[in-house]
């Protein structure tokens, strides 16, 4: 049976109180962290006992310090691991380069005060920089699927002496269709390994994969079984919107009382760079990520969100697996999502570790079915959502917005990262169109 916590406790225990080695405990307090969310209590202690785990978790709960403190501290300081050689002793597979990034970092970030090494592979970048760090030594990896393929079956990437698998975003991967990629590498891990895989949802193959390969796994739940889909202290705002309205709309949004870090969801790359090049053009200051970008540009806009230097991006769900910022105070789904389990994933990123947070879904009138389906499926009890325009009192009132908001900001600006626009040079004149000569 599933072990659930229903919500945070009052008293949270500590990471000291569970056991964690004294150089993990240094680094967390320098990042200002000492007690633990749910999932991690419930985690941490059976995961530093070397139990296989099925963590299941929304974004925002806590899931990578759930199974990196326990991981890093097992690769650090546990007899029954092999002692560091340089070949990795730990696989964190995830579903996109930015998740990726954003999980290295975290945990290079705690393992500050130890000898462990840890790197990111992942495709969309040269092969060298990462096959030169392979080559130098390193005890966990971090990776999306596909370049992890590709450097193992090329005998580059030595996963023989793995002792701890960890699959993140698990549902997110079998969307992907990453499942015969995890199988590949599940398979050429040691059979003794400590297998810890964390999702927020628990789709059926996820489940018969984890059972046929598994030693009896722990399932444990950060939250009662029927929870609600946001966390409680995220405002939802559904509204039906015209989509020739919906840029004014959000131009209003933008400029509600309060509102700090914002990610607008779109479904598609085109309208996510239509929307950053609108907002910017009504002069507020954003970024955006989405396939169509390098991955250069696409880090570089991510990491500007998160160091605050814009307080707006605009994302489709792939590329914004990689956002890991707690203090999201809006979210806006510009376009209404495919499936219940994506509006969860979008909304689950305001309201996160103690924060309140906003989530606003735009429904254009054509949307409607997909907003009916999500709503009955997550017993939402808003089947008919109001309709509103950017002229609306009821859409000021409801998002704190001054009487004073209007369609613009500012001048224009640029996207953060996007292209420059091809510089026009001087064409020499052309030549006058000879005719055929006659013989």
């Amino acid at each position: 049976m599933p072990r659930s916590a229903e919500s945070e406790h009052d008293k949270a225990p500590t990471f000291a109180a569970l056991g964690v080695a004294a150089e993990l405990l240094d680094a967390l307090a320098e990042q200002g962290i000492t007690d633990t969310f749910s999932i991690q209590e419930l985690a941490v202690p059976l995961a530093l006992d070397g139990r296989d785990l099925i963590g299941q978790a929304r974004t925002g709960m806590g899931k990578t310090y759930a199974f990196g403190i326990p991981l890093l501290d097992r690769v650090f300081d546990d007899a029954r691991i092999a002692e560091l050689d340089g070949t990795p002793r730990a696989l964190v597979v995830v579903p996109t380069r930015e998740l990726a990034v954003q999980v290295g970092e975290d945990l290079d970030r705690a393992a500050k005060y130890t000898p462990v090494r840890c790197t990111t592979i992942y495709g969309g970048t040269p092969y060298e920089d990462q096959l030169r760090e392979l080559k130098q030594g390193v005890d966990v990896v971090i990776g999306t699927p596909g370049r992890l393929i590709d450097l193992y079956n090329r005998g580059d990437l030595d996963l023989g002496h793995v002792a701890i698998l960890v699959l993140d975003e698990a549902d997110e991967m079998l969307d992907m269709g990453f499942l015969p990629d995890i199988q590949k590498l599940w398979s050429a891990v040691p059979k003794e390994v400590q297998t810890m895989l964390f999702s927020a949802t628990m789709p059926a193959p996820i489940l018969t994969l984890a059972r046929s390969m598994m030693r009896t796994p722990v399932h444990m739940r950060a939250e009662s079984e029927d929870a609600s889909a946001a966390h409680a202290s995220t405002k939802q705002v559904v509204f039906q919107s015209h989509r020739m309205d919906k840029p004014e709309v959000l131009a209003r949004v933008l400029q509600a009382n309060g509102r700090g870090r914002t990610i607008i969801f779109a479904r598609t790359k085109r309208t996510a760079a239509q929307v950053a090049e609108d907002l910017a053009r009504r002069g507020f200051l954003v970024g955006t990520v989405h396939g169509d970008l390098r991955q250069e540009t696409r880090q570089k806009s991510l990491d500007a969100f998160r160091t605050g230097e814009v307080e707006i991006l605009v994302a489709t769900d792939v590329a914004a697996r990689g956002i890991d910022v707690d203090d999201v105070t809006h979210v806006v789904n510009y376009q209404t999502p495919d499936d219940p389990m994506t509006y969860v994933h979008r909304i689950g990123r305001t309201g996160r570790a103690g924060h309140s947070g906003t989530a606003i879904t735009l429904i254009g009138f054509d949307e409607m079915y997909k907003w009916e389906q999500i709503n009955d499926e997550l017993e939402l009890g808003q089947p008919t959502p109001p309709a509103w325009f950017s002229t609306s009192p009821e859409l000021f009132e409801a998002l704190d917005i001054p009487d004073s908001a209007t369609a613009t900001v500012g001048r224009p600006r640029k996207v953060l990262g996007s292209r420059p626009a091809r510089q026009r040079t001087a064409k020499s004149p052309k030549r006058p169109r000879q005719g055929r000569k006659r013989r």
